[in-house]
């Protein structure tokens, strides 16, 4: 088995601190000094501490922009699903790494709030993507976008997260299933949908329950059908 490299050293030993001393308590030179590593060394791969734990956002983000990028009108949708199970897929692939993550965030509130800036990162992308795809500039056709971006990345986070509490045996099935839900969601593009009387459903709300209680209702919002 191959040493593990630098950067590798240092991820490992700074949860190790964080997970001893805290997030709070722990210093570059102490990730460093742990490591056997210099001070210059650790700002050769991470440029703080937090990059430690959040290292890999802006490639996972050029990643789904790539493979959005390949599609066309026809197999736009396709494309969303085939992004949302790459970054499940990069989560996966760092096994316990992400589940030692996953614990850190649920107790510091900075890495919390950066955690949510880099979901609003994904919306962002996903948003602006189905937008194009829509080929609709209405401030109707921008409130869908924005509702489906939504139901896109609360699939991902809802399998995601089932998966980091030890709850998915199969995320890879369990997500393919959520986009499954997510797409029948999504009006065909120029398709207004509803009874054809030109009216404009809005949904609004807030609330607890998962992502999986909340898309047949949803889908009667959106397609106009009754309880």
């Amino acid at each position: 088995m191959s040493k593990p490299g630098a950067r590798e050293r240092l991820a490992e030993a700074a949860f190790a601190l964080f997970d001893e001393r805290g997030y709070e308590q722990t210093t570059v030179d102490d990730i460093a000094e742990r490591a056997g590593l210099g001070r210059t060394t650790f700002f050769r791969h991470y440029r703080s501490k937090e990059d430690v734990i959040f290292p890999d956002h802006d490639r996972l983000l050029e990643l789904i922009r790539d493979r959005l990028a390949t599609s066309s009108t026809s197999t736009a949708l396709v494309a969303v699903s085939d992004a949302v199970r790459l970054v499940l897929l990069h989560y996966l692939d760092e096994g316990e790494l992400a589940r030692r993550r996953y614990a850190l965030t649920s107790k510091v509130a900075a890495l919390r709030d950066r955690e949510i800036a880099s979901v609003a990162r994904y919306q962002r992308l996903f948003r602006e993507f189905i937008s194009d795809w829509m080929g609709d500039s209405t401030e109707s056709a921008s409130l869908k976008a924005e509702l489906m971006a939504a139901a896109v990345v609360a699939a991902h986070n809802h399998v995601l997260r089932r998966w980091l509490r030890g709850e998915s045996p199969d995320p890879v099935g369990e997500v393919d299933e959520a986009m499954r839900e997510v797409i029948a969601l999504f009006p065909a593009p120029g398709s207004h949908g509803g009874s054809g009387d030109g009216g404009t459903t809005v949904v609004a709300f807030t609330t607890d329950r998962h992502i999986d209680a909340l898309l047949p209702s949803l889908r009667r919002l959106i397609e106009g059908t009754p309880e």
